[in-house]
């Protein structure tokens, strides 16, 4: 497992950390109940405070992207079941708020749509 932290970066560390694992777990460098490195080791290794490497950690779990079963470590989660469980538990609650609101599926959707295109950086216009 490849991490590397660039503090010339404007991203804090704990986010360096985070978006490296993300992607090692989506790309399945990291399988599915791979261990990771304890906190303290990984800190030690990148040079970092172990509560920056905790937060990444702790981020990584709020994510759904991995497990942290006690002594037995932090391992990598199912892939997506998590993260697809969450976003469909927001897109529900989305969906019953946008009708609360009076918004037509359409005007819902379109809503969505731009709110995707600027979070992944795209361009607003279709």
């Amino acid at each position: 497992m490849q991490i590397t932290v660039d503090p010339s970066s404007p991203v804090p560390p704990y986010e360096q950390i985070r978006a490296r694992i993300a992607e090692l777990a989506r790309s399945g460098e990291l399988p599915t109940g791979h261990r990771l490195p304890a906190v303290r080791a990984l800190a030690a290794e990148l040079g970092l405070a172990a509560n920056t490497v905790a937060r990444a950690y702790r981020e990584l779990e709020a994510d759904g992207a991995v497990e942290t079963r006690g002594r037995h470590g932090t391992v990598i989660a199912a892939a997506g079941d998590a993260a697809h469980r969450r976003a469909a538990a927001a897109a529900e609650a989305y969906a019953e708020r946008a009708r609360h609101l009076g918004l037509t599926p359409e005007e819902a959707l379109r809503a969505v749509t731009t709110a995707l295109r600027v979070a992944y950086g795209e361009s607003e216009q279709p």
